[in-house]
């Protein structure tokens, strides 16, 4: 059994920041790119930030500049540390990791989603 389990996420002010955590728990062997996702109401979820095991960073056009995104591979832990946040960023966001907990296949696996809401 394997768990992402998010935690941060809450209500910011335009502007503000926020450090959003996820963490793989359970039978976990070996952890490829894990990753950020979000989805805003009436909208298709979307790739926000990816890392690889080796560090190599993806961002969305729309967070590059503001969001970081980092990864504690002795824990199986990444972080999302967002700065000037705009009400568009108002989303549910969702951790992935492409894992495996035997070292031969590699799945997909997806955390249960922590809001997040920019509002004044």
């Amino acid at each position: 059994q394997v768990q992402l389990v998010e935690s941060g996420g809450g209500l910011v002010q335009p502007g503000g920041s926020l450090r959003l955590t996820c963490a793989a728990s359970g039978s976990v062997f070996a952890i490829n790119a894990m990753g950020w996702y979000r989805q805003a109401p009436g909208k298709q979820r979307e790739l926000v930030a990816a890392i690889t095991s080796g560090g190599s960073t993806n961002y969305a056009d729309s967070v590059k500049g503001r969001f970081t995104i980092s990864r504690d591979n002795a824990k199986n832990t990444v972080y999302l540390q967002m700065n000037s946040l705009k009400p568009e960023d108002t989303a549910v966001y969702y951790c992935n990791a492409d894992l495996s907990s035997t070292g031969w296949a590699y799945y997909d696996y997806w955390g249960q989603g922590t809001q997040v809401t920019v509002s004044s």
